[in-house]
């Protein structure tokens, strides 16, 4: 047996339909498309979510939230990171030791949350600060500097 010789078992293959070559084959005239019709007419594609003309699900269902334009974000920078970077030396912390330390990223703002214990005096600018935080560092002798 060779690659040549090889072919489907008798019965296992038929050839498609062949529409559109005449009314005598039965498959003539309208070709099983049926009269008129998008689906009829040649380059017909159905749009993702189209219902046949009914009016589709994402248009049925209402929208919902709320995105206020005026919101600022910041990235939260916790007192225990403040507290990391000081054991490492550094003592004045400000935005361009936080993008160096990888926890920020430019164009960022930044904002010290009390969350964690501080125990060195640091001096820290930031965008913001919660209460808790600011309390910390001015409690330590350091000074807080908002941006």
């Amino acid at each position: 047996m060779k690659l040549n010789n090889l072919k489907p078992a008798p019965g296992s293959t038929h050839s498609g339909r062949r529409l559109g070559r005449g009314v005598g084959s039965g498959l003539g005239r309208t070709s099983t498309r049926g009269h008129k019709g998008a689906k009829a007419r040649s380059g017909y594609k159905r749009k993702i979510g189209f219902e046949g003309g009914q009016m589709p699900l994402q248009r049925r269902l209402p929208k919902f939230g709320f995105t206020n334009i005026n919101h600022i974000s910041y990235r939260p920078i916790n007192l225990s990171t403040i507290q990391s970077m000081a054991d490492n030396g550094i003592v004045t912390i400000g935005l361009d030791e936080l993008i160096a330390a990888g926890k920020l990223k430019s164009g960022e703002l930044a904002k010290v949350l009390g969350n964690g214990k501080l125990t060195t005096k640091v001096d820290v600018s930031a965008h913001a600060f919660s209460a808790a935080a600011e309390a910390a560092i001015l409690e330590l002798g350091g000074s807080v500097i908002k941006l």
